[in-house]
């Protein structure tokens, strides 16, 4: 009986099917802006509430927004952890206009 995982694999004269950079990095991008370097991650929202730092509303359980912390802030895991801010998206977009 032939492996699961040669079934899987790609025909030889197939064509190449391009990387999903997205899906790679888990969503990740690193930006670069006026208030530094930061990482962003768009995530679904889960079943927590966050206060958004832009408009100090509250991000409501299972609302969609995004995660940015800036890329300096990783001196260590729990750092990181901790510099970790929860933005609406619009709020995250138009923020150097917010302060």
């Amino acid at each position: 009986m032939p492996s699961s995982r040669r079934s899987s694999r790609r025909p030889y004269g197939a064509e190449h099917v391009p990387l999903d950079l997205d899906r790679a990095t888990g969503g990740m991008q690193h930006v670069s802006a006026d208030d530094g370097e930061w990482a962003v991650r768009k995530v679904r929202g889960g079943e927590k509430t966050f206060r958004c730092p832009g408009c100090q509303q509250e991000i409501a359980s299972g609302t969609a927004h995004v995660v940015a912390w800036s890329r300096d802030a990783f001196g260590g895991e729990s750092a990181g952890l901790d510099a970790r801010r929860h933005w609406h998206a619009s709020c995250w977009d138009r923020r150097s206009r917010l302060r």
